[in-house]
């Protein structure tokens, strides 16, 4: 790679996404160009161009991008894979690197804790404590939470409600992801877009609520 390296990053894991476009020196901290927000109910209609718009406003071409990161959940399922497939889709298409973050350890690294919580909805909580994550619920996550204290990050109210003592901080963005991505970025230790998949965590409502094929005896 050269001295200078055009990053773009995506986040579309939650109720509200962002793009986030910078330049990476050797030894430096980034230099964020812009960030462009995007309402979650607007990631399969905006996503590519909002992308497109960052690009051009910053004279960037997709081919100069020296990676893309991409935040691969835990989240909203549909924003997971949209984000996800715009990005396998740009880094196949263009041959750029691409680097996948756990929106946990974003939320981790944005708070500078050892843990961080997400609401997983259903009265469940995402957590993730040093490299570990998991899908809790309330009794366990207000248990470790209750032990984890303000070592503990959260983003969202309800979740502070379930952990009080916890450290509250705004939700992570698409910067926020970037700059958990650099020792990695640094180090090259990209992933495979062939077999990268979403940081789910547990099924999707789809699976979980859909009714078995009924098995019919054959005469």
């Amino acid at each position: 790679m050269s001295d200078y390296r055009n990053l773009l990053a995506i986040d579309t894991c939650g109720a509200l996404g962002s793009i986030a476009l910078a330049r990476l020196a050797e030894g430096a901290e980034p230099l964020i160009f812009g960030q462009t927000e995007i309402p979650g109910k607007t990631y399969s209609a905006q996503l590519v161009p909002a992308i497109r718009d960052l690009l051009a406003h910053h004279s960037v071409v997709l081919p100069s991008l020296a990676a893309i990161v991409v935040t691969s959940g835990p989240g909203s399922f549909t924003g997971i894979r949209i984000g996800l497939s715009t990005a396998k889709g740009l880094a196949e298409a263009h041959s750029i690197p691409l680097l996948a973050v756990s929106r946990l350890a974003v939320l981790a690294h944005k708070a500078q804790t050892p843990a961080a919580a997400l609401d997983a909805s259903r009265h469940e909580f995402y957590l993730r404590e040093g490299a570990v994550e998991s899908l809790l619920s309330p009794e366990l996550f207000r248990e470790r939470a209750a032990a984890l204290g303000p070592a503990l990050a959260v983003c969202e109210a309800s979740v502070h409600a379930a952990s009080p003592r916890a450290m509250l901080v705004e939700p992570p963005a698409a910067v926020d992801a970037l700059r958990a991505a650099l020792p990695r970025l640094r180090a090259c230790d990209f992933d495979d877009p062939l077999i990268l998949n979403g940081n789910y965590l547990r099924r999707s409502d789809a699976e979980i609520f859909s009714k078995p094929a009924l098995v019919t005896s054959q005469p």
